[in-house]
């Protein structure tokens, strides 16, 4: 049975965290004292849920954790330092902390050390997310105990609901573009001026013109996505920002 330790402090323990070339002890206090603290705990580095759900979303809604009192989102596993920091890099989720617990000392602690013998893993993490202030777990969201790698309550999405219930989440915004082309350039820089993040896909780079011709029936460029809305090249986001302005 997995333990929901909201209430208490968190574990007393120290990680082995690797800086450049050099060995860096970290303490749970040098994390957690006096501070604002999201933690999520998974079962381990480079995994498919891990790298493709739950470590990008906590890295991209950083911004929004922040203006609501976070100071730091903390990403664990029982991982060495070298695994863990290639795996940021990796991920280039540089809004996160990566640590490892290699030794699984504060998994264990947490109650939440589990055997993946059957994946060949050994003992890992389960799944779950916690809000700590000045080193006390205020709230837990810890997976259902079932079969295989749940992934339902510990998301970014859903601490962020706890933490500031109805707060807007940032836009999703990507735009296909082509190097060189004026009329992307027009684009990124409308989306600049308003301040909204957004991902960049280059032509035979990250896509096709067969990609294109498929997601947004279309052979111009930029396209630009939001929200899964294709809203078209730089005029038709000219428009739309305005249409935005205006509301």
């Amino acid at each position: 049975m997995l333990e929901n330790k909201e209430g208490n402090k968190v574990p007393d323990v120290t990680f082995r965290t690797r800086v450049g070339h050099e060995w860096r002890d970290v303490s749970t206090d040098d994390i957690f004292s006096g501070r604002t603290v999201v933690v999520f705990s998974l079962p381990g580095a480079f995994t498919p849920t891990c790298s493709s759900s739950h470590v990008p979303r906590y890295d991209q809604l950083i911004r929004e954790f922040k203006r609501h009192g976070v100071d730091e989102i903390v990403c664990v596993s029982v991982n060495d330092a070298f695994v863990m920091n290639e795996w940021q890099h990796a991920q280039k989720a540089y809004n996160v902390r990566f640590v490892p617990d290699g030794n699984g000392e504060f998994t264990g602690a947490m109650g939440m050390l589990v055997d993946k013998d059957e994946l060949g893993f050994g003992k890992r993490s389960w799944r779950y997310s916690m809000l700590v202030r000045d080193g006390v777990i205020e709230k837990m969201f810890i997976e259902s105990e079932r079969p295989g790698d749940p992934y339902d309550v510990s998301d970014a999405d859903t601490m962020l609901e706890y933490l500031a219930p109805g707060a807007r989440k940032p836009l999703d915004v990507a735009v296909l573009s082509r190097p060189g082309c004026p009329f992307c350039a027009k684009a990124k820089a409308l989306l600049d001026d308003a301040g909204l993040e957004y991902e960049e896909l280059l032509l035979n780079r990250d896509y096709t013109d067969r990609s294109l011709r498929a997601l947004a029936a279309a052979t111009t460029f930029p396209q630009v996505f939001v929200d899964g809305e294709c809203l078209g090249g730089a005029d038709d986001v000219e428009k739309w920002l305005s249409e935005r302005l205006a509301a």
